[in-house]
């Protein structure tokens, strides 16, 4: 017997949340959700992307690597580059020559 007044006591307390969540609905419709996790994360890849309209305006560098160089030149060199080598320019670079040796398929 207890199980059924517990269950109907149970039963109403829920029915009394229900309609304090209708409520609260009601009371919170005029805010309007901000995501503010999102609108950080949107500045952070700007900040770290940077500008791609000035990226576009630029003139095409010439490679820093010579095409006339071979894997095993880098490999040998002690020498350090006289400047950065851009990650995408290495990365052609290590697949062309992979591609010539076959280590690339």
């Amino acid at each position: 017997m207890e199980l059924n007044g517990s269950s109907s006591n149970a039963h109403q307390n829920h029915s009394s949340e229900g309609s304090r969540d209708a409520s609260k609905e009601k009371s919170t419709e005029k805010e309007v959700f901000v995501n503010h996790a999102e609108i950080a994360w949107h500045q952070r890849r700007k900040e770290w992307v940077g500008n791609q309209s000035k990226k576009l305006e630029r003139p095409p560098k010439d490679p820093i690597v010579s095409l006339a160089t071979s894997y095993e030149d880098l490999l040998l060199s002690t020498e350090p580059f006289q400047q950065p080598i851009p990650l995408a320019e290495m990365v052609d670079f290590l697949v062309d020559s992979w591609h010539e040796e076959g280590l690339y398929d």
